[in-house]
């Protein structure tokens, strides 16, 4: 079994637990009037530091929300007051990638840079890269922090780094199959849109002797039927990750996989709430994460609300690591539910049904309001020889599973975007 740091992801959880305590009240003494953001938050809590005496007392603590971050740095402009030291000791800025807003701008030192890349070297570990693997990044390298900090992680276990910026998708495995690359990192959606290519072009994708595939940037490789179908496209095992640009790299599968993602708990405290509530949520049950980052001093995020949705389950992993699981990883995001027709719906659900069929290229889901009634319509793109009257069948598995009926049709190869970051799919446009 592979690991980064076998002594503290094998703690018992007891002493797990002293550790993140020990941690959190060093970080929490170190921002007292240093970072005014959490300053005048706690104080506006009337909370000290001496007041958190045991992980219990973390509830005393305000929550964090990404809006608070960004009104910080648009009244305090241009990079508002969570930064505890002067500007001088900062090496990084990235930025939020801006799908739910304005992008929030984060700032790391060389020493949170370093943890940024121990929390990577985790994700690597876990998946069973090592030292002889050649490490392949499918990325453009922007201000979206994506894979940046999986550079600092390949540099932590001595794999050989191969950077993928600048090129276009069929260069890229050209690039891949030339260097032997035995690991990729990029996005879900990517991974399917490179072997997308390499079939229109008559790429032949086995040449590459890929053996693993590690994901970020959304949900997509915990969802079933898309991490079935990167594995068998690709011939490889593929493995998710999960993080945020001002959270860092917090979870990741092992080689076992075992249904979820581990929580890397000697560098995070995660908390699970009910969305609305805001009351605590019970291993076994569904909730918001909220995360406080332990080694992130320079720009800290404290019991900080995530929007993710997951389900903690605390059983010890046959892997031998004692930390907390994400059973499924992330399941979805919690403004991403939207009701239709009374019904529930979660985008990672409608993918799974539709990432089942093989014959789906892309595919596209609009939620919108038609004659005062709400209707959801799946615009797909079907490969090349495909029999249309598979459309008819995708809309009858979805009426089973969402109990109504959606609008299914094919639309023409290539007529729906293709994703390298973030993958949109999911559209609402209802008043």
């Amino acid at each position: 079994m592979s690991y980064f740091d076998e002594a503290t992801e094998t703690l018992p959880r007891e002493q797990l637990a002293a550790l993140q305590l020990n941690k959190l009240q060093t970080m929490m003494t170190h921002l007292w009037n240093t970072n005014q953001f959490y300053t005048n938050k706690w104080q506006a809590a009337r909370v000290h530091p001496s007041d958190i005496r045991s992980l219990v007392d973390l509830a005393r603590l305000p929550l964090t929300r990404k809006g608070e971050l960004m009104e910080d740095q648009a009244s305090h402009g241009p990079f508002g007051t969570n930064l505890t030291y002067p500007l001088q000791a900062y090496l990084r800025m990235h930025q939020t990638s801006g799908t739910t807003g304005v992008p929030l701008k984060v700032f790391d030192t060389n020493e949170s840079w370093d943890w940024w890349g121990r929390c990577w070297g985790h994700v690597l570990a876990g998946a069973g890269v090592t030292s002889s693997d050649r490490l392949f990044m499918a990325f453009a390298f922007g201000p979206f922090i994506g894979f940046w900090a999986a550079v600092e992680g390949a540099r932590k276990i001595g794999a050989l780094m191969i950077p993928g910026g600048g090129r276009d998708s069929q260069q890229r495995l050209e690039m891949m199959r030339e260097a032997g690359a035995t690991a990729l990192c990029c996005t879900p959606s990517y991974a399917l849109r490179m072997a997308e290519v390499a079939r229109e072009i008559g790429f032949d994708i086995r040449s590459i002797p890929l053996k693993t595939t590690i994901h970020a940037g959304e949900p997509g490789a915990s969802v079933p039927a898309t991490k079935q179908r990167i594995e068998h496209t690709w011939a490889a095992r593929c493995f998710d990750h999960a993080g945020a640009s001002e959270v860092g790299a917090h979870s990741f599968e092992c080689q076992l996989q075992p249904g979820g993602t581990h929580l890397i708990e000697s560098e995070f405290i995660a908390e699970v709430i009910h969305p609305l509530t805001g009351e605590a949520v019970l291993p076994g049950h569904r909730g918001e994460l909220v995360i406080t980052n332990l080694g992130r001093w320079g720009f800290p995020v404290i019991r900080y609300c995530t929007g993710d949705l997951v389900q903690v389950n605390l059983q010890r992993c046959q892997c031998g690591r004692t930390s907390l699981r994400f059973e499924g990883g992330v399941l979805g995001r919690a403004d991403d539910m939207v009701t239709v027709r009374g019904v529930n719906v979660f985008p990672g659900s409608v993918e799974n049904l539709v990432r089942n069929f093989i014959e789906v290229d892309e595919f596209r889901i609009t939620v919108n309001k038609v004659r005062q009634m709400d209707e959801m319509d799946i615009e797909v793109e079907l490969c090349a020889g495909t029999d249309p009257e598979l459309i008819h069948a995708i809309a009858t598995k979805l009426d089973a599973m969402l109990a109504f009926r959606p609008r299914v049709r094919q639309v023409a190869h290539n007529a729906l975007p293709r994703f390298e970051m973030k993958a949109k799919r999911f559209h609402v446009k209802l008043d």
